[in-house]
């Protein structure tokens, strides 16, 4: 029986595969579907502390899962598909083999929501991103867009003016944002706001980087290419707890609620990063949580006398 399995390899999977190897509870790691978080998919992380010059995105996760193994971390290649918390040990099915364990840290992320078209996908990391926050300063002076009509597209094109204009396309008339975030969009000069708009191609993948748009009205049917440089997605991201449903304490959204500290609503089971965290999303953040989550683990079981 494992002392503490954790579901994740992100930043916060990863640093708490280091607190835990290093106070010797021996952790296995499920790699997850998405092996390496968010940060598999940023090219240049330049707000992580320690890296005057940035690092790769993949680079940074790859030296966490190097720290974590050399303290004694196991790292299995794999999806959990089912859990049992109902009594403990828990059990924890990887892909149709079961474990048991002592302890659980839930660090399975928020995979960000795309608009799914072929051209997005292959420009990643390459002027199409999920956070304004990490990548907004890499098109200071240069086209920006960003899609989304709830707070988080509002908040991220506000955000984004600090850098250059920035054009915010939305499917739809009328936003579903605050009223407060809408008017403040409304009220920034450098923000141009397009209704009733979708993205039909991102260009160019031919070229591996994002060079513009295809845009088409829904009401005319008229058709448009722009040249954009930076191409923000900003329509939500979805909590990876699917598998905890009606067993974790899940907020309308899915994401877990947290009953304090890294503490969910199950003893022995712990949370860390973008799986609670809707608001910060940061790789710093996520590696905090990690470590607290690790820290709360190691107590727990000292007290049961392990």
């Amino acid at each position: 029986m494992r002392n503490v399995i954790i579901m994740g390899s992100g930043c916060a999977g990863n640093t708490a595969a280091i607190y835990a190897s290093r106070a010797n509870l021996k952790p296995l790691v499920v790699t997850g579907y998405e092996p390496g978080g968010q940060l598999s998919i940023t090219s240049l992380v330049e707000n992580f502390p320690g890296f005057p010059e940035g690092i790769d995105g993949p680079v940074l996760v790859e030296q966490m899962k190097k720290q974590a193994e050399h303290f004694g971390a196991e790292y299995v290649n794999g999806t959990v598909i089912e859990v049992d918390l109902s009594k403990r040990p828990f059990r924890v099915n990887i892909d149709g083999t079961w474990e048991e364990t002592s302890t659980l840290i839930v660090a399975t992320g928020a995979s960000a929501r795309w608009l799914g078209i072929e051209s997005e996908q292959k420009l990643i990391g390459k002027g199409v991103s999920s956070c304004a926050t990490c990548d907004g300063f890499f098109y200071r002076g240069k086209k920006i867009m960003v899609i989304g009509g709830g707070d988080s597209a509002c908040e991220e094109a506000n955000f984004l003016t600090r850098f250059s204009n920035v054009a915010l396309v939305h499917r739809r008339e009328e936003f579903r944002a605050s009223k407060i975030m809408l008017d403040r969009v409304r009220a920034n000069p450098k923000i141009e706001m397009l209704t009733n708009t979708v993205v039909d191609e991102v260009l160019d993948v031919s070229q591996g980087v994002v060079t513009g748009v295809k845009l088409r009205n829904l009401k005319t049917g008229a058709a448009e290419t722009r040249e954009v440089d930076g191409f923000f997605v900003a329509i939500g991201h979805i909590p990876n707890t699917k598998v905890f449903q009606g067993q974790l304490d899940l907020d309308p959204d899915g994401y877990i609620i947290s009953h304090g500290g890294a503490r969910t609503n199950v003893a022995g089971v712990f949370h860390a990063g973008d799986v609670q965290d809707r608001i910060y999303r940061q790789a710093i953040t996520a590696s905090g949580a990690g470590c607290m989550a690790a820290i709360e683990c190691e107590r727990f079981l000292e007290a049961e006398g392990h």
